[in-house]
């Protein structure tokens, strides 16, 4: 029997539903899955994000207000990634639709720690003087990681901000940064999103926003400029090697 959140097929590629009808494209109804606001773990100018209550390993993004256009454009295009075949390093699988008893969700894998502990935002990392230090070198290789996965997989971030970046801790000096928001291309005419060419140039010309608005956000912090320009180098080096 399929879990929860998969699709009829069996497999775990999206499926889409008109938001709140309770029923999948096939006609089937769901099961209604009950959340409780003690399993919500993070929240956005839209939505909430809560622990799947029957997996763990999952959580469930329930949109606010019955506006659920942010939900819908970001699956939209993580179908166009799963028809892709991107590798999912860096960013969350979605898992697709389920009814729960805030409004329908979409479900994605949920980034923990090494220790179990769920992810926390990059923004959390890069405001404590002491935690920065401490996962410096980590911070560095996953930022030139990132970019090198964006560029590589052709992925178009809608707005590349520290609040949308999840660090999975894996030892104090080794981590990742996983995409877990405003992934997608809002453009009328979308070239990026089917043309390398375009994707790469946009990426590039995003990322030195990205690094200048964490150099303003987090100026409080002296070991910030290092991580930025350390994760600059190895990014450069990377580059030349390949």
């Amino acid at each position: 029997m399929a879990e929860a959140g998969e699709n009829l097929r069996g497999d775990s590629r999206p499926r889409r539903r008109l938001p709140g009808d309770g029923r999948s494209r096939s006609g089937v109804s769901d099961p209604v899955i009950q959340l409780c606001r003690e399993r919500r773990f993070a929240s956005g100018y839209h939505r909430d994000c809560f622990v799947h209550p029957g997996n763990e390993s999952r959580c469930i993004k329930v949109s606010r207000g019955g506006d659920h256009r942010e939900t819908m454009r970001e699956t939209e295009y993580y179908e166009h990634l799963e028809r892709r075949e991107i590798p999912w390093d860096l960013i969350p699988k979605c898992h697709g639709y389920v009814e729960t008893s805030l409004g329908p969700g979409a479900v994605f894998d949920l980034v923990r720690d090494a220790d179990g502990k769920i992810a926390k935002p990059l923004g959390h990392y890069l405001s404590s003087p002491r935690l920065a230090e401490k996962h410096r070198f980590g911070l560095a290789e996953a930022l030139a990681a990132l970019r090198r996965y964006l560029i590589d997989h052709r992925i178009v971030i809608r707005t590349l901000k520290a609040k949308n970046l999840v660090y999975r801790v894996v030892t104090p000096e080794e981590g990742r940064l996983y995409i877990v928001d405003n992934i997608g291309n809002t453009d009328l005419i979308p070239v990026e999103t089917h043309i390398r060419l375009f994707a790469v140039r946009k990426i590039n010309r995003k990322w030195p926003r990205f690094e200048r608005d964490l150099l303003a956000d987090f100026a409080d912090n002296p070991h910030v400029a290092g991580i930025v320009a350390k994760a600059r180098r190895a990014f450069g080096c990377k580059e030349s090697a390949g």
